[in-house]
């Protein structure tokens, strides 16, 4: 029994064969045909220069024969007849494209390998030095302008409002209300001005005034084991020399505490907050104090003035010239 699958299979596969076999010859008649076209390149200029356009083709056909016939090469007519005329249409001629932006846009693509690896290493550099800018320069900045903003707008001014109102409330006497009144219209204007650094200082001012004003403190001469009580000191002023007496005082709270002042020295108008500072007295009241202290390394009289709240400055006991120093 005949299986009519199998013969169908053979038929299929025979057609795919044949098939096969004219698509070679079809490709081997497109090759043959490009060898007539680059043979005829070369020997066209010489038949040109002898022939009329009437004659060219059978010449060109002729001409072929001998040379294909001489290489022991049978070229059918057809096969040189197709030739000559993909010569005459430019069939196989390269024709570059015009210039203009898609070229120049294929051209650069085709060149990538060329510029790519340097456009990644600009790209590398400019993108670190953009990071370098933004990371080191840019947003410090940034941070900056907004941190000072919120100083402008909002710390300072709470800060300012604060103070403001508790010296006023707290001072004792107009004279310290004016001067109140001073630091806060002088800290107002630096915020309207937007100097953040002048705004910041006279607000501190005020606050230290403030601070000084809720202060209550009885002013006491120091007489502790190893701690002046008093020094002098000798200012030499061309030929005359000067002697400058201090008792070294403290401020006691009524809780008991030692107070923190602030001191302005007159020696050198350096100001900071200290527990210990001097006072400068005359020579009498200094060498009575040195008395005192003489007998039995205790000074009896230590409490030589008073800090009241609501005022700046204490009330003395003692004649002073008010001077004070820092160091000694």
């Amino acid at each position: 029994m005949v299986n009519t699958g199998d013969i169908h299979e053979a038929d299929q596969s025979a057609k795919r064969a044949a098939d096969a076999l004219k698509s070679d010859e079809k490709l081997d008649d497109v090759m043959l045909a490009m060898d007539v076209v680059d043979t005829l390149r070369h020997e066209r200029l010489m038949v040109e220069k002898e022939l009329s356009s009437e004659d060219r083709r059978e010449a060109l056909i002729t001409r072929l024969k001998d040379i294909y016939r001489a290489q022991g090469i049978d070229v059918p007519d057809d096969v040189l007849m197709d030739g000559v005329l993909a010569l005459e249409e430019q069939r196989f001629v390269y024709d570059p494209p015009q210039k203009g932006l898609g070229r120049s846009l294929a051209t650069f693509y085709v060149n990538r390998r060329k510029w790519l690896p340097l456009f990644y290493t600009f790209a590398f550099i400019l993108g670190g030095a953009s990071a370098i800018n933004y990371f080191g320069f840019e947003r410090p900045q940034r941070l900056e302008a907004q941190k000072t903003e919120r100083l402008l707008s909002k710390t300072l001014p709470d800060k300012l409002s604060t103070a403001h109102q508790d010296a006023i409330n707290i001072a004792a006497t107009d004279g310290i209300k004016a001067r109140a009144n001073d630091l806060y219209n002088l800290a107002d204007d630096a915020i309207k001005n937007k100097d953040a650094k002048q705004a910041e200082k006279y607000t501190n001012d005020l606050m230290d005034l403030t601070s000084d004003l809720s202060q209550r403190y009885t002013l006491r001469v120091v007489s502790r084991p190893g701690e002046y009580s008093g020094v002098f000191r000798i200012n030499e002023d061309g030929a005359n020399a000067v002697r400058n007496y201090y008792l070294i005082v403290e401020g006691i709270t009524p809780s008991g505490e030692r107070a923190k002042v602030l001191i302005n020295s007159e020696e050198d108008q350096k100001t900071r907050r200290t527990q210990i500072w001097g006072v400068r007295v005359p020579e009498a009241v200094f060498n009575r104090v040195a008395a005192d202290k003489k007998d039995d390394q205790i000074i009896q009289n230590a409490i030589i003035g008073e800090k009241q709240r609501g005022h700046t400055e204490p009330d003395y006991d003692i004649e002073t010239s008010g001077g004070l120093i820092l160091d000694w």
